[in-house]
């Protein structure tokens, strides 16, 4: 996954079921930046402790800040949208 760094800025998040591409600044929260922008995605706390927001990365390094997700599920590819950022550019969801 060895990619550049995110941009001081933010990230962009892209979603491969539909392409679409959400940008989002450093500090503010994957999911409620692509629930702003209409798309559907399961979650409850949004603090990254119950797990309901679980997403697989396609691509790109996830910046974990949550709770409850093990190193081998993280190694896997699972990332909490809640309260992830990433550390590369651009980080692929299979959404």
């Amino acid at each position: 996954m060895g990619s550049q760094p995110a941009d001081a800025d933010g990230f962009t998040v892209k979603l491969a079921r539909s392409g679409k591409e959400v940008f989002v600044r450093q500090g503010d929260s994957i999911l409620f930046e692509l629930l702003d922008e209409g798309v559907q995605v399961p979650f409850s706390c949004g603090v990254g402790i119950c797990g309901a927001c679980w997403q697989r990365v396609v691509s790109g390094e996830p910046d974990h800040r949550d709770f409850c997700l093990s190193d081998e599920e993280r190694e896997r590819g699972a990332v909490m949208i809640c309260c992830a950022g990433s550390l590369s550019p651009t980080l692929e969801l299979d959404l």
